[in-house]
């Protein structure tokens, strides 16, 4: 997993461009983000986004995936940075690091997020997005956290047979949940401290949500449903 983040020789840009596979964004979200982004290129600047905190009942740092207004963690699932990390991330990174979050499978953009807040002392970038790709993530971040659905009123829960299939894939979003939560404390803890920075900062576009004419607005996609 950590070869995602391998200096290749192919990437002339300065930004680099992150996706997941399932990853769905419009022009508009790219072209915005990546107009944030060149104005803040030292940070990550991207879409879903999760956050860190101090558990004191656990003595160790928590992490979660909810939609709060706090934000510690830019997910790599989209998100633009420079390609300088890449060398970072490579070359300078104890190996020791990198085959931790290959071992675990489950936080190579934990590390990713860790590495740039050590480096710049700052939080990563935060952007709109349209309200169905955020509905999406969140509903991948509920099976992330082993989360159980409820049905919407007045439907009925799931068939009995489909009950087995749902329960393993709550118990593996959980596993993957408790392996992130364990990758954290362990870079927390070769680190020596808590690199990560929290921010309540989201940038929109000008005019974003004003009643104006969508004519005046560079993004108006971004305000649909």
């Amino acid at each position: 997993l950590s070869d995602r983040f391998f200096p290749f020789e192919a990437i002339q840009t300065d930004a680099v461009l992150s996706l997941d596979e399932d990853t769905s964004l419009s022009t508009s979200e790219v072209d915005f983000a990546f107009s944030v982004w060149r104005s803040f290129p030292e940070r990550i600047v991207g879409f879903p986004t999760q956050s860190h905190f101090w558990d004191p009942e656990q003595g160790r740092w928590g992490y979660t995936s909810k939609w709060t207004n706090e934000l510690s963690i830019v997910l790599t699932a989209a998100a633009f940075y420079h390609r300088y990390y890449h060398s970072v991330f490579t070359e300078y990174l104890p190996a020791g690091l990198r085959e931790l979050v290959d071992g675990l499978a489950a936080c190579e953009d934990i590390l990713m997020n860790v590495l740039v807040a050590a480096v710049t002392k700052l939080p990563p970038i935060k952007v709109t997005q349209r309200k169905q790709h955020k509905e999406g993530v969140a509903q991948q971040a509920e099976c992330r956290d082993g989360a159980a659905g409820t049905p919407p009123p007045g439907q009925r829960s799931p068939p009995a047979p489909h009950s087995a299939a749902a329960k393993a894939k709550g118990t593996a979003g959980s596993r993957r949940f408790s392996q992130r939560q364990d990758c954290l404390n362990q870079l927390a803890d070769w680190f020596g401290y808590m690199p990560l920075v929290s921010s309540q900062l989201r940038l929109d576009p000008v005019l974003y949500k004003d009643q104006v004419s969508v004519l005046r607005k560079k993004y108006p996609s971004l305000e649909k449903p």
